[in-house]
């Protein structure tokens, strides 16, 4: 069981997406839905630049990955695609990505990664096609604008550069500091779901 742990700079209800009973990371952090597996942990701190520092956002255990074209047809997963028109959270839906064959270019749907007339980034599309894989949870827990603090452990001189201000992301944890920190988030799971909004709505 490996443990990720990521800076959350833009929590918008995107990646990650933890609405409509699922937690999903379907966009941005290519490296870690590249390489998180089935039960690893997934966790997304708070950004120093947003006094959300030393605090976690959401953490999830990977339950589910599929690649975008089976995250795109899953009827589990269509309220997820994003409607412009729509309420913020329809509007930051993150099942964007699919294609009309294995060889076709990938399509991208008018939302958070997109261009403001709807037209498709090219940029984020070679980003996020790469991996095009989705992490899928149900196990998780988002707590977004009341973000809480990380035990006290974890941010002491000794581990606080593993959860603090970090670049990219950590995963090569000590395992004793690994072990703790899923205890920790493993009973915040227990009664998780969404307990706050997004910080940037």
């Amino acid at each position: 069981m490996n443990l990720f742990v990521y800076v959350v700079r833009h929590d918008i209800g995107f990646a990650p997406n933890p609405f409509y009973g699922y937690c999903t990371l379907a966009t941005c952090k290519p490296k870690i839905r590249k390489a998180a597996q089935l039960g690893d942990w997934v966790a997304g701190v708070g950004s120093v630049q947003k006094r959300q520092g030393g605090k976690l956002v959401y953490a999830m255990q990977v339950e589910e990955a599929m690649c975008f074209n089976e995250y795109w047809n899953d009827s589990r997963f269509l309220q997820k695609r994003p409607f412009r028109p729509g309420s913020i959270k329809q509007r930051y839906g993150d099942n964007i990505y699919h294609r009309e064959t294995d060889r076709a270019e990938w399509i991208q749907e008018d939302g958070r990664h997109s261009l403001e007339d709807g037209s498709p980034n090219f940029s984020h599309i070679r980003k996020d096609t790469n991996p095009p894989r989705v992490l899928i949870s149900r196990n998780f827990v988002y707590f977004g604008n009341r973000a809480v603090d990380l035990p006290e452990q974890f941010v002491s001189p000794k581990n606080r550069r593993l959860f603090v201000g970090m670049r990219d992301f950590h995963r090569n944890f000590p395992d004793d500091v690994k072990d703790a920190f899923i205890e920790w988030i493993e009973v915040l799971c227990d009664d998780g779901g969404i307990r706050g909004e997004p910080l940037d709505w």
